[in-house]
């Protein structure tokens, strides 16, 4: 993974959405190999928390940057923090992301355009501010979280991380050779607290489909050495990707149903 050309350089990596779930397992993974953290999230108490626990358990520099990147103060804010040259940012995580528990036509117009900013218009902004610099210094890392669900018929959210995994693969594509990497990380059901803040009985899902966060991670860092453009952790869901790129939509849209973040 390319990090500074200084071998005495910390490396530092921005994680949102760092609070819980796949976010918080890149920022303990990230800790445990030494980067210096900026982490990003709404919840301004449990952020500054966790800066205090990484730092404790691991000895590294962590900033807290509350943010809400559903809006467009919370986006200059994290975009600043990318664009500080005095504290180059060498990975940038966008892992920020929720779900809504209503069909479309039902959800209410303002929850849909919140999810919209935050799983695809957050991401654009934060990849366009990271970029020029990591190109100019001939070195970067973005990693995109993205969901399975993306390639399968899922809403609105399998529409936008479709779009993420697409942007990514073209990010990386143009940009590797100029020492920017860039990945899509498209997990499927994941335990976190992800369905929960949704209000979603999962009981029905067998366990087979459930995912670690932290072997999600683990995969993630070891595919980005590996020079893999998407990773899909798990077989199963290696599998699943697969078949929707060539199954009937009718057989995609019964597996859609069930597959998730």
């Amino acid at each position: 993974m390319p990090q500074s050309c200084d071998a005495d350089a910390v490396p530092t990596s921005l994680v949102t959405g760092a609070t819980a779930g796949i976010g918080l397992a890149f920022a303990r993974a990230l800790a445990g190999r030494g980067d210096d953290l900026v982490l990003v999230a709404r919840d301004e108490p449990r952020l500054s928390a966790l800066a205090g626990e990484l730092t404790d358990a691991y000895a590294v520099s962590v900033r807290a940057l509350s943010a809400d990147l559903a809006s467009d103060d919370g986006v200059a804010r994290v975009a600043a923090a990318l664009t500080d040259t005095e504290a180059p940012v060498d990975l940038l995580v966008n892992n920020a992301g929720f779900g809504l528990a209503a069909a479309f036509v039902e959800s209410p117009a303002a929850d849909e355009v919140r999810a919209l900013n935050v799983m695809v218009r957050a991401p654009m902004l934060l990849c366009h501010a990271a970029l020029p610099g990591m190109l100019t210094r001939g070195r970067g890392t973005i990693v995109n979280v993205s969901s399975v669900a993306g390639f399968l018929p899922r809403g609105t959210y399998g529409a936008h991380k479709a779009w993420l995994t697409g942007f990514s693969g073209w990010l990386d594509l143009t940009h590797r050779a100029q020492g920017v990497r860039v990945l899509a990380l498209c997990p499927g059901f994941v335990r976190t607290e992800f369905h929960r803040r949704m209000d979603v009985d999962m009981t029905g899902i067998p366990g087979w489909m459930w995912l670690d966060a932290d072997r999600v991670v683990a995969t993630a860092l070891a595919d980005l050495d590996r020079g893999v453009r998407v990773s899909i952790p798990s077989r199963r869901y290696q599998v699943l990707a697969r078949l929707a790129r060539v199954a009937p939509l009718r057989l995609t849209e019964r597996a859609g149903r069930r597959a998730g973040r």
